[in-house]
């Protein structure tokens, strides 16, 4: 009996004992994965974290993730292609291409084009907000007098990072082809790249469905591509009580369904030869040569006046890092580079070449807390800096 009693004491100790250091669970670090490329080879160097905390499935370097703002870039590259076929003009006033006057209600007189759109000098402002639904109409959103501020004419407007020229730009590429936005930037970018990617989901197949990258936010949550949001269920946006039917869609509508701001599904290996088309701008394996010049040109020369993180912005790309005293942008620590950024739900991804066009990188991390103030208006954080720290000294070990 006493034998028992004494023994009942051990068994309760061992069932509540704290485990040694050694055991004590360490939960997996955010799903981030770190691809460098050139102008021949691409080469990832950091893939860590879960792709989806419920499976406990690793992520892999191709995983398609949803990067954000850097769809901008490919939204420029589309536009840019497009006027390379000789279908738009990126200097013509985008009315004459949608068939209805857009004028921004402070200047009347003032015509808008894609180069005021692509560059965010159009005079837009996100207080309208930017996602127009299937089933409504992007004239009604623009004619909306929040959808605009008084800072100057369309193309002098003082820069302001506005995701509602997006929808807009989409929107005119596909009334000036007469092809749905998804399918033009197919057609345009991916397909000439050998890249396995979509908007929205539309045109992934279960194959790439199946190895999403779920994004959570630095709570916890999942903040976008969870399972309950793959097809079967919808996956654009759309209006109350109209089908998820893109069927009887007319091009040149509203684009807004494809989210070209940010909607783009894709993996690091796939971006990263994005990536080496800017490098390797001379083979002209995705844009003529002087347009090419025209894309660079306008981020090198671009003068926004922004005083944070977007000091140096052209049509849809972004220079870094050019030595500009009132400028955050540093990410890297020695510049310039070129790319675009992206941050929402909880990713910060990126895309960025050198001036020199030798290298680039890739990346995208999750569970990240949103910026101060609001989303695409931070400066690059701790963590991405950290991560091209040591990314660049992965590349530069002899």
């Amino acid at each position: 009996m006493i034998r028992r009693i004494l023994a009942a004491p051990l068994l309760l100790g061992a069932l509540v004992a704290v485990p040694s250091a050694a055991e004590v669970y360490t939960p997996p670090p955010p799903a981030t994965v770190v691809v460098a490329f050139d102008r021949e080879s691409i080469r990832p160097l950091i893939v860590e974290g879960l792709a989806n905390k419920e499976t406990g499935r690793p992520v892999e370097a191709n995983d398609p993730v949803r990067i954000a703002s850097i769809s901008k870039l490919i939204m420029a590259l589309t536009a840019l292609r497009l006027m390379d076929e000789g279908k738009v003009d990126l200097d013509r006033d985008v009315s004459d291409y949608l068939g209805w006057n857009l004028r921004s209600p402070h200047h009347p007189d003032a015509p808008v084009t894609l180069a005021h759109l692509l560059s965010h000098r159009a005079g837009l402002s996100d207080k309208a907000g930017y996602v127009i639904p299937l089933g409504e109409g992007l004239e009604a959103k623009l004619a909306d007098p929040a959808a605009w501020r008084d800072t100057g004419p369309p193309g002098e407007a003082a820069f302001e990072y506005a995701n509602l020229g997006s929808p807009l730009v989409a929107t005119t590429l596909e009334a000036a082809s007469g092809e749905r936005y998804d399918r033009l930037v197919e057609r345009l970018v991916f397909a000439p790249l050998g890249v396995k990617a979509c908007l929205n989901w539309i045109g992934c197949d279960a194959e790439m469905q199946a190895r999403k990258v779920t994004l959570y936010r630095h709570t916890g949550e999942v903040a976008a591509d969870g399972a309950d949001r793959l097809s079967p269920a919808c996956t654009i946006p759309v209006a109350e009580g109209q089908a998820c039917d893109l069927s009887n869609y007319v091009p040149g509508t509203n684009a807004s369904i494809f989210s070209p701001q940010g909607g783009v599904r894709i993996g690091m290996v796939d971006l990263a030869k994005i990536g080496q088309a800017l490098i390797s701008w001379r083979d002209e394996r995705l844009l003529a040569t002087e347009t090419f010049k025209r894309l660079a040109k306008s981020a090198f020369f671009g003068e926004t006046g922004a005083q944070e993180l977007f000091c140096h912005y052209g049509l849809g790309l972004q220079a870094i890092e050019m030595g500009v005293i009132d400028c955050n942008d540093a990410l890297f620590g020695r510049g310039p580079w070129l790319g675009h950024p992206g941050e929402a739900y909880g990713l910060l991804s990126g895309l960025w070449v050198d001036g020199e066009g030798k290298q680039g990188f890739v990346y995208f991390t999750t569970q990240n807390p949103p910026p101060e103030g609001g989303e695409d208006t931070g400066n690059f954080t701790p963590r991405e800096k950290a991560l091209m720290a040591q990314a660049l000294g992965m590349v530069e070990k002899p």
